[in-house]
């Protein structure tokens, strides 16, 4: 469903960065110590982390202890924070990227592992200093996010999302 909430599209950014190479099972199972550990998704807050917290976030069980996706994460917050001092919230920035979500695909098409517009997304994310946020990343961010509607034809939600 559609998400307009800045924290959540932060935890899903650092959620769709962390899990890159690894099963989607394994972050969910983690989502709980990831909110603990990166000041339940504050931008603000996660952007002050400095090399210290880098050092504890690789101590931490919680959390994948990859020291680029931790990087990273502080990365994009530190981006997230810049991005809503010039546009007003991290919301209008990523939803303005895709003025034409939600995405739909035919019935008949296979899910896309990336799109055109993924690829958009991505390249303006990197341009604002975004980090982890290739094409693939920035389709399953958009599609947890409700920017795209891949349900199944026979579920529930299918065309149920409107942004």
């Amino acid at each position: 469903m559609p998400s307009h909430d800045d924290r959540h599209l932060f935890e899903m950014l650092v959620l769709e960065g962390a899990q890159a190479g690894l099963s989607w099972s394994t972050i969910l199972h983690k989502r709980t110590g990831y909110r603990a550990a990166f000041a339940d998704f504050d931008p603000g807050a996660v952007a002050a982390y400095g090399p210290p917290d880098v050092e504890r976030l690789m101590a931490d069980a919680g959390i994948v202890r990859n020291r680029l996706k931790i990087e990273s994460a502080i990365a994009n917050a530190r981006a997230a924070v810049a991005v809503r001092a010039t546009h007003g919230s991290l919301d209008a920035f990523l939803w303005g990227l895709v003025p034409e979500a939600p995405l739909r695909r035919r019935d008949d098409a296979p899910v896309p592992a990336e799109t055109a517009e993924s690829r958009r997304l991505s390249k303006e994310l990197k341009r604002h200093g975004f980090r982890f946020v290739g094409p693939t990343v920035c389709y399953a961010f958009m599609q947890a996010v409700g920017m795209a509607d891949d349900h199944a034809a026979d579920c529930f939600r299918r065309g149920a999302i409107a942004a």
